[in-house]
């Protein structure tokens, strides 16, 4: 009997994510789409060649904004199987295919890619001259 008193209060706590309530739904908005234009460093290219380790026709950089991040959104990038998808504006970059979506393309045009290698760890940087703001960690921009 116990078990079943537990079981109940939990599905009470619960109860509003299972029946939706405290939720909304997105706001579905037209987004502008533009011809991409991106920069990427040498360091960049190099970077990305030495982690495709040879699978450049086959794989792709897909460059994304998320929601979130402390300013707005955050900046994704992914190496992937070539998705095929007609909704990405590709780009070849130094004979790697780099693919930016659709819904992703104002926001993300003019980008700088550069890769730093520090002692502190390096990696991928974005410079984003569509930011009005972006966070002191250079992940999250807005």
């Amino acid at each position: 009997m116990k078990g079943t008193v537990e079981i109940q209060l939990f599905v009470q706590q619960f109860m509003g994510i299972l029946g939706g309530e405290g939720f909304s739904l997105p706001v579905v908005s037209d987004t502008e789409v533009v011809d991409v234009k991106l920069n990427f460093s040498d360091a960049a290219v190099n970077a990305l060649k030495h982690s495709m380790n040879g699978d450049e026709d086959s794989h792709v950089l897909i460059i994304s904004a998320q929601s979130g991040g402390c300013s707005g959104y955050m900046y994704d990038m992914k190496i992937v199987e070539d998705p095929g998808d007609d909704g990405f504006q590709r780009l070849n970059i130094g004979g790697i295919g780099v693919l930016i979506h659709n819904k992703d393309s104002s926001m993300l045009s003019g980008i700088t890619v550069d890769f730093k290698d520090t002692l502190m760890g390096g990696g991928f940087e974005i410079n984003n001259p569509n930011a009005d703001r972006s966070c002191g960690c250079g992940q999250s921009f807005g």
